[in-house]
């Protein structure tokens, strides 16, 4: 199963709460980015472009735990960088599975089989390695040979062990609807992992290859095509069913940025996980300060082209919750793979883009260097 029981009914129940709470702006998944320093440097990424002042932050057990704290979200993922580079990611992990979070530990596995020593197999723990496609694929995409041998031994090594292993993977238009098939066909006959997690990738404005991301077009005719190519084959995906048939373009979600609020080094950042355009002093601040109309498609042309589940999963499980008969047929029966697709948002009123990266990664690197090193920061 893709989601353990246990974690459906916690999420569930979490969801009820709130609304009938009268809450809207509730988070689902906490991102927690200890670092941003990785041992690759994929040229789809994002995430990695800072000066080494900032690369050699860290944060604390303790910011980090209190992050949990103070966000209350009942899932945490840790990405980063790479979070196996955190010298404390062991206390981290225990922490936040003492709280009786699910964590997912997301990482390119190339230490992952060293560091497996460091946990514990639990329901509350899984291990979400990032693997873009079959070796030719993956390898290309992360720029270094070899990179795919070292995560799949990694995996086969987690899970002899007993640990959750979840496949996280970003899609470009690099692949075919053949060869996507055919790498989720080795996630579920041959890793026998858990669940895939799969979105298109999100055309960050710092990555290096602006080439190769998918439109929103593009993307859903490839799930379309995908879905086509199951043969009976049942993939375990760890996303709700109505978020993949949204990927196939079923279905006209507006996105729900703070579902997946993010904490780093900087502080809570505005408005996303993807996007880095400010940040708040605390999750509070996040949350009532942010002027969230400004964001999301057809309100702002860099979110124009984004379906990253980090946005439109937390609307898809709040469409979940209201309409669980079609989340039901949908479940049975599969995304649709022909027919018209649903509506797709205008973009006619949208903003445009602010280039606001450079000035404000200046500010906060100055910010940064003026704050008493903590405990850890070495690299």
């Amino acid at each position: 199963m893709g989601i353990p029981f246990i974690q459906m009914a916690r999420v569930g129940a979490y969801v009820v709460r709130k609304r009938l709470a009268g809450e809207t702006h509730y988070p689902l998944v906490l991102m927690l980015e200890p670092l941003f320093r990785c041992n690759l440097a994929c040229p789809g990424c994002g995430k990695i472009d800072y000066e080494d002042s900032i690369l050699n932050r860290r944060l604390s057990v303790d910011e980090c735990l209190q992050a949990v704290d103070e966000c209350g979200a009942p899932v945490v993922s840790i990405p980063g960088g790479e979070p196996l580079l955190h010298k404390e990611i062991q206390a981290i992990v225990a922490g936040i599975v003492a709280r009786k979070k699910f964590v997912y530990l997301c990482t390119n596995a190339l230490l992952l089989e060293k560091k497996l020593h460091l946990f514990t197999p639990t329901p509350y723990l899984t291990f979400s390695v990032h693997l873009d496609g079959l070796e030719a694929e993956h390898d290309k995409a992360v720029n270094q040979p070899g990179t795919f041998k070292r995560a799949v031994a990694a995996i086969r090594a987690a899970r002899a062990k007993g640990f959750r292993v979840n496949v996280n993977c970003t899609l470009f238009d690099t692949m075919t609807a053949e060869e996507v098939a055919a790498f989720f066909d080795f996630c579920t006959n041959s890793l026998d992992v858990e669940g895939i997690t799969v979105s298109p990738g999100y055309a960050y404005e710092r990555a290096p290859d602006q080439a190769h991301f998918l439109n929103r077009t593009r993307t859903k005719q490839l799930f379309r095509d995908v879905f086509k190519r199951r043969n009976g084959t049942r993939w375990q995906f760890s996303q709700s069913i109505l978020f993949l048939d949204f990927l196939a373009g079923n279905q006209s979600y507006r996105c729900t940025p703070w579902g997946n609020p993010t904490r780093n080094v900087f502080g809570w950042q505005r408005p996303c996980y993807l996007l880095g355009e400010g940040y708040a002093g605390s999750f509070r601040e996040l949350i009532e300060d942010t002027d969230w109309d400004r964001y999301g498609t057809g309100n702002y042309e860099k979110c124009a082209d984004c379906m990253v589940h980090c946005g439109y999963e937390p609307t898809a499980v709040n469409d979940t919750i209201s309409h669980p008969l079609k989340a039901l047929r949908v479940a049975l029966l599969g995304p649709r793979t022909d027919g018209p697709m649903a509506p797709d948002i205008d973009l006619e009123g949208q903003r445009p883009a602010d280039f606001v990266f450079e000035g404000l990664v200046k500010r906060l690197s100055s910010e940064v260097e003026e704050r008493p090193r903590i405990r850890g920061d070495a690299a």
